[in-house]
């Protein structure tokens, strides 16, 4: 009986710095300023002010925030993201070899791709833990996985998953997370989904993002039974000062605690790991701002992480993409040394 080669699944996020330091933080965030994806100014405006300004400042700053939530086992992220490889890894089975790689920092798409190669792997599902598409996320990290295969010799076959912000099975855990939060700490008076913005020159240009973020909140609402009273729509991590997506999480809160709104509990629908941004920004900074503006009670819905209804769910969603792919292996297996047909070299 033939060999099955087994299929490669690459889990790619945003990425996190090694550690909550100012030097960690300021390689990290020169690579990630430095993507035209993620800020597209030209080189001779933007470079002076992030060599000159931002990487002299903000690396302290984003530090002191990453120390807030660092664990002992390293960076949230990056940790949930390892969790839910090896979840996702043991419910597939013995025909996937399934990895996680970062777009920034370690462990970096190249290099990972590099290795699913020497391990005798010639097919890879590329799927970037972003539900809904974004050409600063998707299309960034897409571009690393492209890259990474303009430098083989031999680059492996290539699927990607471009985006899944309606797939029942992702809709579907959300629900199982909303509501088995609300059976242990009760509802509150709305339910904030915030996602992460992106400036509004994007969606001018044809960013399918914001009508994705639309459709994944009407779609979970649904799902919950909510009246359109019961939930609200918000953009969080505005960066710069450009206009971005709006209404903007904090400002949202602050005006509802000055309504009288006494209780809200605040989910994160586009972010599949809790990360800074959900943990510090939304769970400590929007937090503070909510209580300080006279709200009670602020209630944060961790991120789906390794939940075994997201493990379930993203399975699906790999063996749907990666189900029809031909059996045969076209590599032969890693170590061995050939010569060309008719010649000695080695």
């Amino acid at each position: 009986m033939p060999h099955q080669e087994r299929i490669g699944v690459l889990l790619v996020n945003l990425g996190t710095p090694d550690a909550p330091t100012r030097l960690a933080l300021k390689s990290y965030l020169r690579e990630f300023l430095s993507d035209r994806r993620v800020v597209d100014l030209p080189a001779v405006f933007w470079w002076p002010l992030l060599h000159g300004v931002i990487l002299t400042t903000r690396p302290a700053r984003s530090a002191k925030k990453y120390a807030r939530i660092w664990t002992d086992e390293g960076s949230p992220l990056k940790v949930n993201g390892l969790k839910q490889a090896a979840a996702l890894s043991s419910l597939l089975g013995e025909g996937y070899r399934v990895c996680l790689a970062m777009r920034y920092g370690t462990p970096s798409v190249e290099d990972v791709i590099q290795q699913m190669m020497a391990e005798g792997i010639s097919r890879i599902l590329a799927i970037p833990l972003y539900p809904q598409y974004a050409a600063s996320s998707t299309g960034s990290a897409f571009d690393a996985v492209f890259l990474a295969c303009t430098r083989l010799s031999l680059p492996p076959e290539l699927r990607t998953i471009r985006d899944y912000f309606s797939d029942t099975g992702y809709i579907h855990s959300l629900t199982c997370q909303v509501r088995s939060y609300w059976d242990e700490h009760g509802r509150g008076n709305k339910l904030i989904m915030s996602f992460h913005g992106v400036p509004c020159q994007a969606i001018r240009k044809g960013d399918p993002y914001a009508l994705q973020c639309e459709q994944t909140a009407k779609l979970l609402a649904e799902a919950l039974g909510l009246e359109q009273q019961d939930w609200k729509l918000t953009f969080q991590s505005r960066f710069g000062r450009a206009q971005w997506l709006q209404p903007y999480t904090q400002k949202t809160l602050e005006d509802l605690a000055e309504k009288g709104v006494k209780r809200v509990d605040v989910i994160c629908p586009g972010f599949s790991s809790d990360c800074l941004e959900t943990l510090e920004e939304i769970n400590m900074e929007c937090r503070a701002a909510f209580l300080d503006a006279g709200g009670h009670d602020f209630h944060y819905i961790p991120a789906l992480n390794d939940s075994s209804y997201w493990i379930e769910a993203l399975a699906r969603l790999v063996k749907s993409h990666g189900a029809d792919w031909p059996g045969s292996p076209w590599l032969s297996p890693p170590g061995k040394d050939y010569s060309c047909p008719g010649c000695s070299c080695r």
